[in-house]
């Protein structure tokens, strides 16, 4: 018996199966979708940044 779960974009069953190269994604273009939605920052999780400017190098400096 083959597992089907509902692609994350377009809820469309996907069968899990190793010739799905895309899953949990139906297809390229909704993988590609929700690779942009995370880029552009419209996906996030929740929680406190475990970096502050201060560890990235941006913190102002006075010259």
């Amino acid at each position: 018996m083959t597992t089907t779960v509902q692609c994350p974009t377009c809820n469309t069953g996907v069968r899990w199966v190793t010739e799905n190269t895309h899953r949990p994604f139906c297809s390229q273009r909704c993988q590609q979708i929700d690779f942009g939605d995370w880029a552009t920052e419209s996906f996030s999780i929740a929680g406190d940044s475990v970096m502050d400017s201060a560890s990235l190098g941006t913190e102002d400096v006075d010259s």
